[in-house]
């Protein structure tokens, strides 16, 4: 088998004949001397052919992405380049041959492409010829290598769970899949494998993991395709803190592995109410500080219309202290950040600016001397800060003015990619209510374990009870989450029933794991990490699209391959199923 990379030769090899293959990654004619940049999986090598060598013509023949294979030997380049593994040689050929001519290419292949994504995702297999997005899968190629060298070692089975399976409430929306053989039945793909693993542990498998490929029909974003894949763990006999322990060694593992990245364990904690109060989402990324501050009580006497009926209607005043930027937002920057806010339910945003003990802005003359006072003293203001301020219902303040805190964060450079803050966030609620449907459903999914004293509160007061759950965040990104799980057949039907399942529901959609409980289920618990935001963040993109072979578009549709399609009538008869318009 060939495994002649070229990477594989330096200094060391010269006068070493060799034998390459790979495509022209460029041609440089200089007029009596030819060099071409011979690239393949590895990287580049320079060859290099005179006049007189009989492989001349073929070479000026040669075009961008033709596939060649040349033969020469290998000698210290006159000019050498440290931009290359290889800078320091080139290869005199002596043969050379055309396995294959390319066309006319729709995109030049370099990492700095203009070509548009449309463009790119049509002919993916050409873009993935680009060094960014070969470093980005051979990258996640060692990430997955180094989770499964460190969950074997650690005794893990890796068992393959069923991509046809049975549609269960209380998820995404899923894709189905109809059944030929069985009239009018269909198939789901898995959101994850979550019933399968518990079923695992209570086959007595004990310690499980899957690279499990999962589907979930909604709507997309940077960091979300409807296909993915995540890293499925489950142990037997463990409880919240253990779980966590072996995640921090395993990410610790993996970024070792590949960055060569020491990470100190174990990871900060943080509480749910606390990331939503502080940073106004439960991922916050722990890059910068510009924390959200309750001003609440600074305003509880405030004579300002605005503040003043949002206080009498329940509502907070919350803001974000941004050091030293007085001076360089403009109103038209400050309107942009108004223009952001909106998009996220805030009505407006109010702004002071902080200069010569002096404040301007918005809201400037209607601040009192004691609230002005407070403001410079509890906040610590120096000469150029500034305050923004969001006013309304607690929800839609927090997301605001934490997605506001985002952006500035962007905005001023501050959060940056070399970083890597792990934490985890715990002590979920169990449900969350809907005013809409006016029920309770579950926060993370029917089968996460409530703290031991929320169980009497389960079907009493639903809102007092909070799960055993845990998410590991990295740099504002959930990259993982699990729970210790439901191992009590008491507690299960107590879950269902506070979320308004009858007897007949649960029957109908987990009768087969409902069944299962009864012989002799461990206490058990896991965790999954999502693949594709890990290795996103390991590689520092922000698009998940450049960690995935053969991503969708934002319409959940492959360019390339032309899907999803329409099918011919006969195959729909077949699967009993008629297309209504």
């Amino acid at each position: 088998m060939k495994q002649n990379y070229n990477t594989m030769y330096q200094l060391e090899q010269v006068g070493k004949t060799v034998t390459l293959f790979g495509w022209v990654a460029k041609k440089r004619n200089l007029g009596g001397l030819i060099f071409i940049d011979l690239r393949d999986r590895s990287g580049v090598i320079q060859l290099a052919l005179k006049p007189e060598d009989q492989a001349y013509s073929i070479a000026e023949s040669l075009h961008s992405e033709d596939v060649i294979t040349a033969t020469g030997t290998i000698i210290e380049r006159a000019s050498k380049n440290q931009n290359l593994v290889t800078g320091d040689i080139e290869v005199e050929v002596t043969s050379l041959t055309v396995l294959n001519r390319a066309q006319e290419l729709p995109f030049e292949i370099k990492n700095d492409t203009t070509a548009l994504e449309e463009t790119r995702l049509m002919y993916r297999y050409l873009d993935l010829r680009r060094e960014t997005l070969k470093h980005n899968l051979l990258m996640r190629h060692r990430i997955t290598t180094s989770i499964r060298t460190y969950l074997n070692e650690l005794n893990f089975v890796e068992v393959e769970t069923p991509i046809l399976c049975k549609s269960t409430p209380e998820g995404a929306r899923d894709y189905l899949v109809p059944s030929r053989v069985n009239k009018g039945s269909f198939y789901a793909l898995p959101q994850s494998p979550q019933l399968f693993k518990q079923l695992l542990m209570i086959g007595g498998m004990e310690r499980y993991y899957q690279i499990a490929r999962c589907f979930r029909d909604e709507d997309l974003r940077a960091d979300r395709q409807p296909e993915f894949t995540q890293v499925d763990m489950e142990m037997s006999f463990v409880n919240e803190e253990e779980v966590r322990a072996m995640t921090e060694g395993l990410l610790q593992k993996v970024m070792k592995d590949t960055l060569g990245l020491e990470i100190t364990v174990p990871f900060p904690t943080m509480r749910y109410s606390d990331a939503m109060n502080y940073y106004g989402s439960d991922k916050p990324d722990l890059r910068f500080g510009m924390k959200l501050r309750d001003m609440t009580s600074l305003f509880h006497q405030t004579t300002f219309s605005v503040f003043r009926n949002i206080l009498d209607d329940h509502g907070v005043i919350k803001g974000i202290v941004v050091r030293e930027v007085a001076n360089s937002y403009s109103r038209k920057k400050i309107d942009g950040f108004t223009t952001y806010v909106k998009r996220y339910g805030a009505s407006n945003l109010a702004w002071l600016k902080y200069q010569e003990q002096t404040f301007t802005g918005s809201i400037a003359k209607v601040l009192s001397e004691e609230e002005q006072a407070a403001l410079v003293r509890d906040y610590r203001l120096q000469d150029g800060d500034m305050i923004f301020i969001i006013a309304g219902k607690p929800s839609m303040v927090n997301t605001a003015l934490g997605e506001l805190r985002l952006h500035i964060g962007k905005d001023l450079d501050l959060l940056d990619p070399n970083e890597y803050q792990f934490l985890w966030v715990v002590d979920f609620p169990l449900f969350e209510y809907s005013e809409e449907d006016g029920r309770y459903y579950a926060c993370h999914h029917p089968f996460t374990a409530p703290k031991d004293d929320s169980v009497a509160h389960l079907l009493t007061d639903p809102g007092k009870c909070y799960a055993k759950a845990y998410d590991v965040v990295l740099n504002g990104y959930e990259v993982g989450g699990g729970s210790i799980r439901i191992h009590q057949q008491e507690v299960q039907q107590k879950m269902f029933e506070a979320l308004g399942m009858t007897p007949e529901v649960i029957d109908e959609k987990f009768g087969y794991f409902v069944r299962a409980f009864g012989y002799g289920t461990p206490p058990h618990g896991g965790l999954a990490l999502g693949l594709e935001r890990l290795t996103m963040l390991i590689c520092k993109t922000d698009n998940i699209k450049d960690v995935i072979a053969f991503p969708k578009t934002a319409s959940a549709s492959d360019l390339m391959s032309e899907s999803p399609n329409l099918v011919d009538p006969k195959q729909l008869e077949e699967l009993h199923i008629a297309v209504t318009k």
